[in-house]
């Protein structure tokens, strides 16, 4: 174990920075705390340096322990910055700011989501989202507004399956979002250009230009999520098809892409030779260009990731050193976590840097395993155990975030991956055709093959989505049991290659530990089920929530709602005048649904309801009115909307 930690020295930096994000996520953390562990972590470094010789080799952990606590303090210090930037620490009323457009405009239904960071009065990243205008269209990164707005922290629906969308913002760096309408915001004139902006701007000329290639919707989608990580123009049912298959992580720029992308660009550069300065040369330029891509293609966290990590193996090659080791690996994370400390958080840096590790764990053992002969034979072999390999580290993961894991993912990966790179070729020379006028029929030679091979992935991809038992679902892990899963993975796996039997108890208790925790969920007796008005945007959905899953029944919209213990009415205004009583009907619960012109009077004596619901479907300005009727009334009113889903136990 010392000998593996020995050889992976950015291990043991990475460690301390990992611990320091860690506690200064679920801990309160200050600059002056920092200042005095840092501090401490400096002076042990300093005493190490004047113990005496005879003493030096017993006390060689000062200087380790120093840098352990400078390291951790540092990490905690910039996780804390961080974790301000991201405060909804807004102005209560609605004030002017001014800020910069930092991403290119998304189109959404009704509205332009616009990235922007604001430098007055707050220095926040705020998501505002435009109406729809020309002028609206018409912005670009850098662009410098002036809009007036009441910003909003990011809030959950508060649904009993609620995705934690705010956690998830936070985690992007965005600390609230608006509607801006288009009386309230202006270009002032002023563009502020960073490499941020750049970067996006060139992103957007780069998109611009592919719908040149005149692709169909799908396949241009499909060739601007994987060569530039954007994926707005991607359709809902094709991103799940892809989840489907287990393929989804061909739409996102990553390390397979760049990985591509890199052996083009080798191959350009490959005159400068493979000795000498030429080949120092050759990594150099190699570096140059692939950074380069990095910033057309938007400088996204997975592109900036796969480019470093490159770098460092660029680097290695021109120095005569290994090439991908877990060294290069935790020395990107290392980099990383220091200039993004919320990315320890972010689903897709662990999945990533879990995926590369486990190609480094899994594949060289797998590979002996079996060694063809023919050429052909070896790519599809080699190409074989990268996607083994790294859906070996995966699936724990994948069921502890999603609770679904893709059970063809094997074979699609070896049909999608070797296709994908073939589209990534056959895309470069028809950039570099449309770069030049030609003739109309050049051009449609050059878009042949790669529309062709985008439209044989997609199919096969809906194919593969539509095969029996193509997904499993709802096989969420508890973090108990994902250690235990991982605990077990690992160390059968090099069992299998090198039989020793500590690797062989490691991994059978931890299976057996595995199978006494699955065991107990199912002896537990589960949550009851629930009668939920879930919080749907602007719509009415009232259902039963049972083994953490909806289910949907028709409820009548004027009517008693079922439920065994409660007596629940659901009104939707409109249709309810025509009901008379001669005295009040007590209810447990009242729901009302649809536009919110209800009468609270009239309805009062009709009903006389311990609880007044007012669903996600009746407007703000009715719900507000209906909140300060009730108030006035001694009703207690649970307004869907603001405080989340209403539920009642079965």
């Amino acid at each position: 174990m010392s000998t593996s930690i020995g050889k992976t020295p950015f291990l043991r930096l990475l460690l301390p920075v990992i611990t320091g994000i860690v506690v200064a996520t679920y801990f309160p953390w200050e600059a002056a705390r920092s200042f005095h562990v840092g501090l401490a972590g400096l002076l042990t470094m300093l005493v190490s340096y004047f113990v005496g010789e005879k003493q030096r080799y017993n006390t060689r952990w000062l200087f380790g322990a120093g840098l352990f606590l400078f390291l951790f303090a540092f990490a905690a210090l910039r996780y804390a910055e961080e974790e301000k930037k991201t405060a909804p620490d807004f102005p209560a009323a609605p004030c002017y700011f001014t800020g910069t457009l930092v991403d290119i405009p998304e189109t959404k239904p009704r509205s332009l989501a616009c990235h922007v960071k604001t430098f007055y009065p707050v220095k926040k990243r705020v998501i505002l989202y435009l109406q729809q205008t020309d002028e609206a269209r018409s912005l670009v990164p850098g662009d410098e507004l002036l809009f007036r707005a009441a910003l909003q922290p990011f809030k959950n629906f508060g649904n009993p399956d609620d995705f934690d969308y705010a956690r998830f913002m936070k985690i992007k760096g965005m600390a609230g979002s608006a509607y801006v309408p288009e009386t309230e915001w202006c270009k002032t004139g002023k563009q502020h250009i960073t490499l941020s902006t750049l970067s996006q701007r060139c992103r957007g000329k780069v998109l611009d230009f592919y719908r040149g290639f005149r692709l169909e919707p799908d396949a241009h989608a499909f060739l601007a999520a994987i060569t530039l990580g954007y994926k707005a123009y991607l359709s809902d049912d094709l991103q799940a098809a892809f989840r489907a298959s287990g393929t989804a992580h061909v739409l996102a720029v990553s390390g397979l892409h760049v990985g591509v992308i890199y052996m083009v660009i080798n191959f350009l550069f490959s005159f400068l030779g493979k000795h000498g300065r030429g080949y120092a040369a050759r990594q150099f330029l190699v570096i140059t260009t692939l950074w380069a891509y990095a910033l057309v293609a938007g400088m996204s966290a997975p592109v900036i990731r796969a480019a470093f990590m490159l770098t460092i193996y660029c680097v290695g090659r021109a120095f005569r050193r290994s090439g991908f080791t877990y060294n290069t690996l935790a020395a990107a994370a290392f980099f990383l976590l220091l200039c993004r400390p919320f990315s320890l958080h972010d689903v897709s840096f662990m999945m990533s840097f879990t995926a590369v590790f486990a190609i480094l764990f899994f594949q060289p053992k797998i590979k002996r395993l079996h060694m063809p002969h023919g050429k052909i034979s070896r790519y599809i072999w080699e190409l074989s155990t990268i996607s083994l390999s790294a859906q070996l580290g995966l699936f724990p993961l994948v069921l502890y975030y999603f609770g679904s894991f893709p059970t063809y993912f094997f074979i699609a990966n070896l049909f999608v991956v070797p296709l994908l790179s073939l589209v990534i070729y056959t895309s470069v020379p028809l950039i570099i055709v449309s770069l030049f006028a030609v003739p109309d029929w050049l051009g449609s030679t050059f878009r042949w093959a790669p529309e062709t091979l985008i439209e044989v992935i997609l199919r096969a991809v809906h194919i593969t989505e539509t095969l029996p038992f193509a997904q499993l679902t709802d096989k969420y892990l508890t973090f108990f049991q994902l250690f235990l899963l991982l605990a077990f993975v690992y160390p059968i796996a090099r069992f299998l290659v090198s039989p020793r039997a500590r690797s062989l108890l490691t991994a059978l208790a931890a299976m057996l530990l595995f199978l006494v925790s699955t065991i107990r969920e199912q002896w537990v007796a589960s949550p009851p089920p629930k009668l939920v008005v879930f919080n749907a945007p602007a719509k009415s959905e009232i259902g039963f929530f049972a083994n953490k899953r909806r289910h949907h029944a028709e409820l009548p919209s004027n009517g008693l709602v079922p439920h065994p213990r409660k007596s629940i009415v659901r009104l939707r205004d409109g249709e309810w005048e025509q009901l008379h009583a001669e005295a009040p009907f007590p209810l447990d619960v009242l729901i009302l649904s649809g536009q919110g012109s209800f009468d609270l009077e009239k309805l009062l004596r009709l009903f006389t309801p311990r609880m007044v619901v007012l669903d996600s479907s009746i407007p703000r300005y009715a719900a507000a009115r209906l909140r300060k009727e009730g108030s006035a009334r001694g009703l207690i009113v649970h307004d869907v909307s603001l405080q989340g889903a209403y539920s009642v136990i079965f």
